[in-house]
């Protein structure tokens, strides 16, 4: 079964026509910009009256129910094109009261999982518990959960409602998202880019590694998704730009000793190695592209479609 990807309903948000907005077409609209997690997608609503700062926690309704979220785009006016209109509205600032039934809802969040990795269990389901999620309200309870097949999970669903009398969503979601929200350190020693400050994944293919010279051993350029790393993306461009620049390997070149075929490139020194004609015996040397005359180009590897896969 192909995963399920999660996808987050906040953006199809049903709200009552009060809780919203209408822009003036053409005129320039006054957002603020809200998440619900940390590094959680960023959604825009109208801050009316209210001025907010960097961090600032907020109530507002959305389709999930009322729900509290945390400034990370203060006060700002852009093109309504930027945004679907009508523009839901902040309910109000968050009050020491809202943060306390928050904390209180992040332990309510922990004793439901509890209590539903026992009934998966008692169902004998093939799932995998990920992380449970209360609305502010308390109207809805979700379950994020992942699993290798289809799974029917009707009976576990009426079980919840009726241990946590409330409405229940499961949702499966895929390892990249599995991986954003149980957090952790990278083989780099730092927080995972997606759970530490990626509010989207960003597309991902083995050629990426290739042009940046990585080995394709799975264990250096996966990450602990299994999928390949999100940072070989950072570099993309700048390597594109210095490949562009340099000779591909199997180029026949001429140099200050002779002529021979290019064997290893080094895009960002500007560099190249080059097997000398008639040298066999000799390691490759190095040359500065500035240094060399290329005779005849060899053939750059073509695009893979691999996008988000994992190493061979």
């Amino acid at each position: 079964m192909a995963e399920q990807k999660h996808k987050d309903r906040r953006d199809k948000d049903t709200a009552p026509a009060e809780d919203t907005v209408v822009l003036t077409p053409g005129e320039p609209a006054e957002i603020v910009g809200i998440n619900f997690r940390e590094a959680g997608k960023i959604y825009y609503f109208s801050p009316l009256d209210f001025k907010f700062s960097l961090g600032d926690r907020v109530i507002v309704t959305t389709s999930r129910g009322v729900e509290i979220g945390t400034v990370k785009v203060p006060n700002k006016k852009v093109d309504p094109k930027e945004i679907v209109s009508p523009l839901k509205r902040v309910m109000r600032p968050a009050t020491e009261d809202d943060l306390a039934k928050d904390r209180d809802n992040r332990q309510a969040e922990m004793d439901a999982a509890v209590i539903c990795k026992k009934k998966i269990a008692a169902h004998g389901l093939d799932m995998s518990l990920v992380a449970v999620e209360y609305t502010f309200d308390r109207s809805k309870l979700l379950f994020y959960f992942t699993c290798e097949s289809r799974v029917d999970f009707r009976e576990l669903v009426k079980d919840l409602a009726s241990t946590f009398h409330t409405r229940i969503e499961l949702r499966q979601i895929g390892i990249r998202d599995e991986a954003k929200i149980m957090g952790g350190l990278a083989i780099c020693g730092r927080k995972y880019c997606c759970s530490g400050f990626l509010t989207d994944f960003v597309q991902v293919s083995i050629k990426m590694a290739k042009e940046q010279n990585f080995s394709l051993n799975s264990a250096k350029v996966s990450g602990a998704c299994g999928r390949l790393m999100c940072c070989l993306r950072y570099e993309h461009e700048v390597y594109e730009e210095a490949i562009k620049r340099t000779p591909p390997q199997g180029s026949l070149v001429k140099t200050a000793d002779g002529e021979g075929m290019i064997t290893e490139i080094r895009p960002l020194a500007e560099e190249v190695r080059v097997k000398l004609n008639g040298n066999d015996k000799d390691a490759p040397k190095l040359y500065k592209t500035k240094d060399i005359r290329v005779i005849r180009y060899g053939k750059r590897p073509k695009d893979d479609e691999d996008d988000d896969g994992a190493a061979e």
